[in-house]
């Protein structure tokens, strides 16, 4: 590495008199007032751009005697291009035209976080999304983001994955698509296997930390994560995506659409298969999925229809394995090892998801615009297990008799089946004015869904797909918000958002105890206040307090009449510094997360045996979190992160079981401990290094400190510390048959690091002393995956 960045620093000394920049300001054309965020691109590069700030202004530095266009692009404009030829510094004002269409996505500016609101965020576009595409699985896409933390089950990223934020697992982490709530409405969840390869028909990601913005779906508690693809394009296109890797992991992706046809209508379309052995023994991904999408835009309608859908088949990974086997046999899985003599072959999920999404987006005058949509989301699917010698009696079955004996015991698969429907409406009204912003806005939505057991085959016959059980469950969400922003002085914007949200949810059932009733009603009330100040043209200051409070999911209900959960309730502070130069970007911002009656594994047991979480009065979340991008030269600039953070519970009372076998809790107060999976340190850089024209080579690494897998502390329930360092190389090559060729290489976990990302702990007391025996989820050694994109 180090020879690496010595002949980098003489590459820049022997480029340093061939620099030129270009650089001007942006304007409206109609208006010539200046305009803030433009991209501005240099072709052929990549990683080569940059944003016009807030009077306008842009610059950016290229080589002398290079042929290049320059683009800008700003929704609702017209595409500007320009050649030129670098022979020293250029001055390039640009007037941009607007389209004269109404292609503003309405419902994305009334969910997310805007440029200038005090919440803590980052953003991903569409060709940060690109040049890591290869199959992964969209939690992995965001994993140099600052805070997260990532796994997956399979161990390379291919099937279910998990995210993390703050240590906020995906139960508290708010997820839209198009503003339309994505979370399952009882786990509370985001199962992004159903969605596979959705990250090839995004246009943009924003991920805030904290509460955020969080208007629509289940309350934020660690993060927000805003997905967008209603994105507009002006002209036909076509791309191919192609790739491979390790553990015989293939993607295909066809994308196309017909640009603007009779100057209003527009099709996108993208199809989309998945496949994989995983890391892990029979850890196979099966994934297949397409993306639809059909517009009309005027200058003051736009209609939008989004279809799409995904469908998984995935051998079950999710057992984890022992500390023994993690040292001698880390890719062991033990699903479908209660078969006798090889493992069962369809010891598999199976689930299909579809979506439906109608957009209807409305300018009522230059100051008021509004936006209602309808959604529908589909999902039928279930989980399948070989299961040895199980009591007919937990089936609602009679024990056949064979000659004199009674058979109480069988072999059989069960499936577990999943049947739903979510649907509703989301709207927003929006005001535009020289001082003010502001949205009102809301949403109702409804979950319809019923939970049954099949046994399609038992050892000793029962009847075809017969049902042991069949519950049923429904909740509703009605919520109305409004917030603004109001631009007080000159250098200060003052935020204020206030949401009620009222939640309905009736559970008539569950598996092992289907006569445990649950109908318990919710009224929440979030609001949050904030400003930003800006110091100059390159630093601000921005604060917020914000409020969010989230019921309890589905497996919390289960605990029992007599401890029936409370809701969750978190306060959250934010304090950010920012400061952006044409060459160095750097942020910082501290954070303190207070919960009250936050709901943890304390090892109490519920009336049918199973571990479930409990309230615990207080525990908070404190930390800094800082960000720095710095070009070093022409070709080679850094990012990096951090977040330090300190996570506790003040005090609460955990049951551990006094032998391994006793299964005989004792209580035991505890204070001041560490809340589960949130390591204290999270870090990660990329350097980004461009030796040769239409080349990018990027060196990653990650940094995780030591987690704790329960809230005891307990230091052999831990997950030690990891560091990992990825490349990724693009390339596009230079030839006149398509619009663009480009071959893509990563190099995962290059220095073939046996890491773990997650896994589950069981305490006990021996001799006096707790001790743990955990189960771990291990992650994929050094792997490749390599792709080829074409485009027309």
């Amino acid at each position: 590495m180090r020879i690496f960045l010595v002949f980098a620093l003489l590459c820049q000394c022997a480029l340093l008199h061939a620099q030129g920049i270009i650089s001007g300001t942006v304007t409206d054309q109609s208006s010539g007032k200046p305009i803030e965020g433009v991209n501005i691109v240099i072709q052929p590069a990549l990683n080569q751009g940059t944003q016009s700030g807030t009077d306008g202004k842009y610059s950016i530095k290229i080589n002398h005697g290079q042929n290049i266009t320059l683009k800008a692009t700003y929704l609702g404009y017209k595409v500007f291009s320009k050649n030129l030829t670098v022979k020293g510094n250029i001055t390039l004002d640009i007037a941009l035209e607007e389209t004269g269409l109404f292609v503003k996505p309405v419902e994305i500016s009334s969910t997310r976080a805007s440029k200038n609101a005090p919440f803590t965020k980052s953003e991903l576009s569409a060709e940060d999304i690109q040049k890591q595409n290869l199959g992964q699985d969209l939690p992995l896409l965001l994993n140099q983001l600052p805070g997260v933390v990532t796994n997956s089950d399979a161990g390379n990223g291919v099937g279910y994955t998990g995210l993390r934020v703050r240590g906020s697992d995906i139960t508290r982490i708010n997820v839209t698509v198009n503003g339309i709530p994505i979370n399952d409405a009882e786990s509370q969840g985001t199962f992004f296997v159903n969605m596979p390869d959705f990250a090839s028909s995004l246009n943009s990601i924003q991920l805030q930390r904290g509460v955020g913005t969080s208007t629509n779906g289940a309350g934020a508690f660690g993060a927000t994560l805003n997905l967008s693809t209603n994105t507009y394009n002006e002209k036909a296109y076509a791309s191919f995506d192609n790739s491979y890797g390790s553990y015989d992991t293939w993607k295909h992706t066809i994308k196309a659409g017909t640009g603007l046809i009779n100057k209003h209508f527009t099709f996108d379309a993208r199809l989309s298969k998945l496949s994989s052995n995983g890391y892990v023994d029979r850890a196979s991904s099966d994934l297949k999925s397409y993306y639809t999408s059909a517009a009309y835009i005027s200058k003051n309608t736009a209609i939008r229809l989004n279809i799409f859908s995904g469908k998984e088949k995935t051998y079950q990974a999710w057992n984890g394995i022992s500390k023994e086997q993690l040292e001698n046999d880390r890719t062991y899985n033990s699903s479908g090892t209660e078969k006798p003599g090889k493992p069962y072959d369809n010891e598999t999920d199976n689930y299909q998801q579809d979506h439906y999404q109608l957009f209807y987006n409305q300018v009522i005058s230059p100051a008021l615009d509004f936006n209602i949509a309808l959604h529908l989301a589909r999902g039928k699917g279930y989980y399948e297990n070989y299961k040895a010698g199980e009591a007919y009696g937990d089936y609602g079955l009679t024990p056949p008799i064979i000659g004199s004996d009674t058979i109480r015991n069988t072999d059989l698969v069960r499936q577990l089946w999943l049947d739903n429907y979510f649907y509703g409406t989301v709207f927003s009204l929006n005001g535009h004015h020289s001082k003010l912003n502001w949205t009102w806005g809301g949403g109702y939505n409804r979950y319809d869904g019923k939970h049954y057991g099949r046994i399609p085959w038992a050892e000793y016959p029962v009847d075809i797909n017969y049902e042991w059980y069949h519950l049923k469950a429904f909740k509703s969400d009605v919520n109305t918000y409004l917030k603004g922003e109001y631009t007080l002085l000159d250098q200060l914007q003052v935020f204020a958002d206030i949401q009620y949200r009222h939640v309905k949810y009736n559970i008539d059932g569950f598996r092992k105890n289907p006569g445990l009733i649950q109908h318990n009603l919710y009224n929440f009330v979030n609001p949050k206040v904030g400003a930003r100040y800006t110091i100059n043209k390159q630093q601000q200051l921005y604060a917020s307090f914000a409020v969010g409070n989230k019921e309890p999911n589905r497996d919390d209900f289960e605990a029992g009449i007599e401890q029936t959960p409370k809701s969750e309730r978190l306060e959250n502070i934010e304090v950010g510094y920012v400061y952006r130069h044409q060459d160095v970007v750097l942020q910082g911002n501290l954070y303190y997360m207070n919960y009250h009656n936050q709901l943890v594994l304390t090892g109490s047991i519920n009336d049918v045996g199973a571990y479930t979480r409990t309230n615990i009065p207080d525990s908070y979340r404190a930390g800094i979190e800082l960000q720095a991008a710095t070009n070093i030269t022409d070709f080679m600039t850094l990012s990096a992160n951090g977040a330090f953070s300190k996570n506790k519970i003040k005090s609460f009372t955990a049951f551990i079981d006094d032998d391994y076998y006793s299964g005989v809790p004792k209580e035991v107060n505890l204070k001041n401990t560490d809340i589960s999976f949130s390591p204290a340190v999270v870090a990660g850089y990329t350097l980004s290094v461009k030796p040769v024209k239409n080349l990018v080579i990027e060196w990653l690494g990650k940094y995780v400190s030591k987690q704790y897998l329960d809230n005891t502390s307990t230091e052999d329930a831990t997950l030690p510390s990891y560091f990992v360092s990825d490349a990724r190389i693009n390339y596009l090559v230079p030839q006149k048959l398509f619009k663009e060729l480009g071959l893509q290489l990563m190099l995962n976990n290059i220095f073939n690091r046996k890491y773990v990302a997650n896994g589950y702990t069981y305490t006990y007391f021996a001799s006096n002393q707790v001790a743990a025996e955990n189960g771990y989820y291990p992650m994929a050694t050094f792997n490749v995956l390599a792709g080829v994109h074409i485009s027309f």
